[in-house]
């Protein structure tokens, strides 16, 4: 019967130190696909709803009719600026929060 789990390396801290470097990179990857998804969806959004609904027919096979396009594409553009907003608000609440622990730690010192 094995003492250390399977997740474990009794060797050293090499390998979680090349996890933390992967789990860093994973969240870089994730912040910015964060980012660019909302973006990329407001730069592709047309700006004619007929447009939208020509684009949605011709990707589905499927036809809706214009005014229910302009309901689609405010719904989108709504979700793209809420979503893009959100992400702003995290990366300032981490802002403040990294310039206030800092403020804090000198004057511990």
């Amino acid at each position: 019967m094995h003492t250390t789990r399977c997740c474990e390396n009794p060797a050293g801290k090499k390998s979680v130190a090349l996890i933390d470097e992967h789990s860093l990179f994973a969240r870089r990857c994730h912040g910015v696909a964060g980012w660019m998804l909302p973006a990329g969806g407001l730069v592709l959004l047309p700006k004619c709803p007929a447009c939208l609904a020509a684009y949605i027919a011709i990707a589905t096979g499927i036809g809706i009719s214009v005014s229910a396009a302009t309901y689609l594409r405010v719904l989108l553009l709504t979700i793209c600026v809420v979503t893009i907003t959100y992400f702003a608000a995290i990366r300032r609440c981490r802002l403040f929060a990294a310039i206030s622990t800092r403020r804090r730690h000198r004057e511990a010192v």
